[in-house]
């Protein structure tokens, strides 16, 4: 069979071999006003001839990249069988050239100079004359110009355009305040213009990193202390070649009036460099500025799109959110075009268009079948339903949310399907909150590029906050809520930060996607106050049972522009209690995705099948020899280790010669020095290695791994792991369901008042103790109350109070008769919790026995008597006993024969007229330890 597999493995690799290519490289001279050069790679698939032409993709970078930073996605288009074309955009890379930011007279202008181009090339197919097959795809600055070049030139046949802008002045003057429009999952929150409601809040940080990039600082200019004096090309991130670099090569500048404009605008056009100034210096825009930005904006095109269109949108994006792709969907909707929207896991603050590697590969798949049903005409129409990955309010590691792929049939708001809306009620007392000085401090909702790591924060007195109860059952938010509030104490208008936080029983409140919505109020009378209607953020998330959803209004945030005045604000919900209406989607999980070796499988499924019907009777047959080798005459005993070994194929010999028995009712210790073997005893007694020689049996049965018969015993050995954001009900119940057998049949209370967990039982685990959890893990074990309970180092992190409950609890445990045996090195709590005990060393038992009987080998005691010197001449004469010291009031004795006890030493001195006060041994379980294992010199 495995031949079989190897022969299909290799069909499957030679028949889904992507083709090859060989790539052309070449500064292009695009004929603009003035033109520029361009730096361009061609990428040809070796299958694509004059004779067999293929179609053609552009691939354009991220703002702030080149064409080597869209390599990748280059390539694998190329190996799908495209002509690709990379190339850096004007004022990037190698390429010369001012910044326009997609400008229809500079950035576009280029493109569809190079759609001309694309049309000369033999490779490339044709639909007419000068009109190849084309499309685009990018993301951020390339994703709108995939946009605007389509709006612009009807050749373009189909567009991916990823994590961009519909329009930039709102983008970067945001103002939430305003309704939730009925078709709306993430309605474009109104920004400066003519038509607006309100101007925006200026997004400063992001402003000012679109425009340091702009600038060409990459890292070697930004320390030039650090790179002077290096010979190395110096066009690198932003950079753009000597021709057009007005400074040096170390990033800085001669004094030079006449450098003064690059020195202040770098790669940018004279025009945006005085939309920036403007901005940054007066906090809003002038309708002049707003027209400049629209005409290098979607928005302003949108309505020409006649290519289909798969809009792509990141949830993690504080720079172009979700209501960007929301409204340029339903603008090109209306022209009757294909539109498919996927809102993925990632953006501009999870670093790129997908949140991890597997979800940019699944992201480049269903590229590749967008490119291939309207380019190749080759595969099958795509779906436009509407993808998102919803993340869930259950954290994973590394601080992200746990996320899942969900699908509605199409775009809520476009073609015909509707959004629909749900209420919740949230409340809290009217609230006053201070606007500081100058903004400082500042509310943290998330670092621009970076996210919020789960950090977000409003500093103490600079918010207002309204929270829901319990949720009794999960929620889920697709697309943005809206509450109304009432705002007052700031007559002149003020500017508020609206959040939406997800808030843990116990937990940290998170903020999802790091969304904040700047909320503009406008002036009001004097003493009257005014009503806002305010849009949250989009977001995909589901709310947790018993988390609380809390809607927060900051009055600043560190990525946006503070007002210079203090400000106390009085912040309450309109009318005297809140209604938080929402966005919901009907839309079901992805199933696994269908793996590429699903051919195979259906070839192997009969060798499944065969392999499965062999175990099947292979398992039966081992359930006979198990039923035959029943021991009816140790059916009632918990546990009988008969000549054990465990020998490894290096000669290793873990366990020569272990013999022991567990009776009912009895807490055996099980001890031995590191090394001694005891883990490898108990780990075959779990089923989980064979032993080479012996056997064990458990309750009679004969003990291999899977047994039936380890139903009866629970375990804790080597640590147990829990799920840190559940509780700890949440955790052992899950445990037991993936035994398969009912819960009732845990016997969870009865489990739950052994191990004493209380009322800590419903909080979360990462707020435990060590004492907690060792609790916690001794309830797992405990689940069904297993007959026999085996545990190493219980008491292992537990302070002297936690350690006593434990000891009680175990002896409680074997009260009603059962069984424990404990494997642990404190000798001590071995000594006052169990019955009896096991030594082990060098693989080989010692000594069992009693912890009376292991001890009282070789035992002293100190006898308190009225009359030692009697005393002392009656002992004389006991056989097995001699004293070894005398005192005032004590005499020290030696009991030399295992078969003379204490107590017969009591008798014979009271019967004698001694009277006696009292009887210590002397010599404790750890002394006995030590002797045995041959520890003390």
């Amino acid at each position: 069979m495995i031949v079989v597999a190897g022969g299909l493995v290799s069909w499957r690799l030679i028949s889904n071999a992507n083709p090859g290519y060989r790539t052309v490289n070449s500064m292009f001279g695009s004929n603009t006003s003035p033109s520029v050069l361009l730096d361009t790679t061609m990428y040809i698939p070796d299958n694509a001839t004059a004779a067999h032409p293929a179609p053609a993709v552009i691939v354009a970078h991220g703002f702030g990249g080149d064409k080597e930073s869209v390599a990748a996605d280059a390539k694998d288009l190329a190996a799908r069988g495209y002509v690709v074309l990379a190339y850096s955009a004007r004022g990037f890379g190698k390429s010369d050239g001012q910044i326009s930011l997609n400008a229809p007279d500079a950035e576009v202008a280029d493109a569809k100079n190079l759609i001309t181009m694309l049309a000369q090339q033999p490779e490339v197919q044709k639909d007419g004359p000068n009109d190849p097959r084309v499309g685009i795809v990018g993301a951020s600055y390339g994703g709108a110009l995939a946009l605007m070049t389509a709006g612009l030139d009807d050749r373009v046949d189909a567009i991916v355009p990823e994590i961009t802008w519909n329009r930039l002045s709102r983008v970067f003057f945001p103002n939430g305040s305003g309704v939730l429009p009925h078709n709306a999952l993430a309605p474009a929150a109104v920004g400066p213009g003519a038509q607006d409601v309100a101007p925006g809040v200026f997004k400063r940080e992001w402003a000012g990193i679109f425009f340091g990039l702009g600038k060409g600082n990459g890292i070697p200019s930004l320390l030039p202390s650090a790179t002077s004096g290096d010979s190395s090309d110096s066009s690198g991130s932003g950079g753009s070649g000597a021709a057009s670099k007005p400074g040096a090569s170390d990033g800085t500048f001669p004094l030079n009036p006449a450098l003064e404009p690059q020195l202040v605008c770098g790669k940018f056009s004279a025009q945006i460099c005085q939309v920036y100034t403007e901005a940054a210096s007066t906090g809003t825009l002038s309708a002049a500025s707003v027209a400049v930005l629209d005409k290098s904006s979607p928005y302003s095109v949108a309505d020409k799109i006649k290519a289909p269109t798969f809009l792509i949108q990141g949830q993690n994006d504080s720079l172009f959110p979700l209501s960007e792709a929301d409204e340029t969907a339903r603008q090109i909707a209306l022209n009757g075009t294909d539109v498919k929207v996927y809102w993925t896991a990632g953006g501009h603050d999870a670093g790129g268009v997908g949140a991890t590697d597997d979800e940019t590969k699944q992201i480049r798949g269903e590229v590749a079948g967008w490119f291939d049903h309207y380019l190749k005409k080759t595969g099958p129409k795509p779906s436009l339903d509407f993808a998102f990955d919803q993340e869930t309010g259950l954290s994973v590691r590394g601080g992200r949310p746990a996320i899942r792929v969900e699908r509605a049939p199409s775009y809520p708001g476009v073609h015909d399907l509707d959004v629909a809306t749900k209420s919740l009620t949230v409340s809290g007392t009217p609230q006053l909150a201070v606007a500081p000085a100058g903004g400082v401090p500042s509310s943290i909702s998330t670092l621009p590029g970076i996210g919020n790591f789960g950090l977000a924060y409003d500093p103490p007195g600079q918010a207002a906050v309204f929270t829901s109860k319990k949720l009794t059952t999960a929620m889920s938010i697709v697309g943005s809520s809206s509450i109304k509030i009432h705002v007052s104490g700031v007559p002149e208008g003020a500017v508020l930060f609206a959040k939406l936080y997800d808030v843990p029983d116990g937990g940290t409140p998170s903020l999802p996607g790091g969304s904040v919505a700047p909320v503009v109020v406008p002036p009001s009378a004097p003493g009257a106050g005014v009503d806002v209607d305010v849009v949250l953020p989009a977001v995909a998330h589901q709310f947790e049972t018993g988390h609380r959803l809390l809607v927060a209004f900051a009055t600043t945030d560190r990525s946006y522009q503070s007002e210079p005045q203090q400000k106390v604000i009085g912040i309450s919900l309109a009318g005297g209690s809140g209604g938080l209406t929402y966005a919901t989607v009907s839309a079901t999980p992805d199933a696994a995705p269908v793996s590429d070796w699903l051919i195979l499988l259906a070839i192997v499924v009969g060798a499944g099948v065969l392999a499965a019907l062999v175990s099947l009777l292979w398992r039966r047959r081992r359930l006979r020899k198990e039923y035959v080798a029943f021991d009816t005459q140790l059916a009632d005993v918990p546990l009988v280790a008969d000549g054990l070994r465990k020998a490894y194929k290096d000669g290793f010999v873990a366990v020569r010669s272990v013999n022991f028995r567990v009776e009912r009712g009895q807490v055996v210790g099980l001890l031995g020095p590191n090394g001694a073997g005891k883990t490898t005893a108990l780990r075959m007694l779990m089923g989980l290695i064979r032993p080479t020689a012996g056997e064990l049996r458990v309750f009679g049965h004969h003990i291999s791994p899977g047994s039936p018969v380890l139903s009866r015993l629970g375990c804790f050995v080597e640590g147990v792991g829990f799920l840190q954001h559940l509780n700890g009900r949440d955790n052992i119940e899950l445990f037991w369901a993936a035994t398969g057998r009912p819960l009732e049949d845990a016997r969870l209370d009865e489990v739950l008042e052994i191990a004493g967990l209380g009322d800590a039982i419903d909080r979360k685990v990462k707020t435990y103790s060590q004492g907690m959890r060792q609790r916690l893990a001794i309830a797992q074990a405990m689940l069904g109350l297993p007959d026999l309970l085996v545990l190493d180092e219980p008491t292992n992190g537990l302070d002297p109070p936690q350690i006593a409950e434990m000891r009680a609890v175990l002896r409680s445990y074997a009260r009603d008769g059962r069984s424990v045996l404990i494997s642990s090195h404190q000798l001590a709590e071995v000594e006052q919790t169990c019955s009896h005990i096991v030594v082990i060393n060098k693989g080989e038992v010692i000594a069992s026995g009693s912890v009376a009987e292991v001890v009282g080998v070789g035992a002293e005691l100190t006898v308190g008597v009225d009359d030692p010197a009697i005393a002392a001449r009656l002992i004389d004469r006991l056989d097995g006993v001699i004293v070894i010291d005398q005192s005032a009031t004590e005499i020290g004795v030696e009991i030399t024969d295992e078969h003379v006890h204490a107590a017969d030493i009591v008798a014979a001195l009271v019967t004698a007229g001694v009277r006696v006060d009292s009887a210590v041994p002397r010599r404790h379980l750890e002394d006995a330890f030590l002797a045995l294992v041959g520890e003390v010199k």
